[in-house]
């Protein structure tokens, strides 16, 4: 049975004396949550239940003060668009967008010839970073290691499995440039973890997998981080995105429609702007002048 404590819980751990180091993540409510609002097909729902437990191990690698990864894999397939963002806190949401039905469609029959990409908005006016990779793999835990490989230059391997209510991931990584004295150390640790089941990652509390794979290693496990389901979504940011539509589209829409409703891709949530709160989106906008500059 599953260890309810393990539930939306992130571990980290590292091999003493070692240059190897891991995550594991079990998520069950925030998948729940974040994937009530739409009613997905099934192998939809797999490969985003399984992206955001690869979001979060990955995200917990990566020196994030206040900032958000995005993970998109867009597709010319049936599938347009699979978007994770989470943030520093471990707060994340999720969505995607497909045309017809998917039915008896596989991972790789969704997707076609895709591209996957993982962008870092630090949110603290530093540089965004965007890396950018073909989608090359069978499922979402090939993908992202041919990312890793290929943008960030970091030897990483990840474990995922799912099923309609949880899913769960292992990750490890081997860290670049220390200098140690077990040598094997990687090819080790990650031959063992090839070991694990499906149903292992699922049903088992972080101890006893860790355990179960790495009985003969020296592990550190630290105290586990909490993950959790939030948007972000605020009446302020569909203002802000009306704005760039232009006074003259606002205005059209609220002429032809009475008014412009809003939804939310991530959790549903509706803004509804009548004339008044359409009006307001341009009070604070300079008036154009028609003299001429002094200078």
């Amino acid at each position: 049975m599953t260890n309810m404590k393990d539930n939306d819980l992130l571990h980290r751990f590292l091999f003493e004396n070692t240059d190897v180091r891991g995550n594991a993540v079990h998520l069950s409510d925030t998948i729940q949550q974040a994937l009530q609002h739409t009613d997905y097909p099934p192998v939809l729902h797999k490969a985003l239940s399984e992206l955001m437990a690869a979001a979060a191990l990955l995200t917990a690698t990566v020196k994030l003060d206040q900032g958000t990864l995005s993970f998109q894999i867009q597709g010319q397939g049936p599938l347009n668009l699979l978007v994770v963002e989470c943030n520093a806190a471990l707060r994340m949401r999720a969505t995607a967008k497909w045309q017809g039905d998917l039915h008896g469609l596989g991972f790789k029959d969704l997707i076609g010839n895709g591209h996957f990409a993982i962008t870092l908005d630090p949110r603290d006016g530093g540089q965004t970073y965007q890396g950018i990779v073909e989608v090359i793999g069978d499922n979402i835990a090939q993908i992202l290691e041919t990312y890793m490989q290929q943008s960030a230059q970091l030897e990483t391997r990840i474990w995922l499995s799912s099923n309609p209510h949880q899913a769960a991931g292992l990750l490890l990584q081997k860290l670049p440039q220390q200098q140690t004295e077990d040598q094997d150390s990687w090819q080790r640790t990650t031959m063992l973890a090839d070991t694990v089941q499906a149903d292992e990652l699922l049903q088992l509390d972080t101890n006893t997998l860790l355990r179960r794979l790495f009985h003969e290693e020296n592990v550190r496990l630290f105290d586990p981080s909490p993950v959790a389901f939030e948007c972000r979504c605020s009446h302020q940011s569909v203002s802000n995105m009306l704005r760039l539509l232009g006074r003259e589209e606002i205005d059209s829409i609220i002429q032809e429609q009475g008014s412009i409703s809003v939804n939310c891709d991530f959790c549903n949530a509706a803004y509804v702007f009548d004339p008044i709160d359409a009006s307001q989106l341009f009070v604070n906008e300079m008036p154009n002048s028609s003299s001429k500059s002094l200078h």
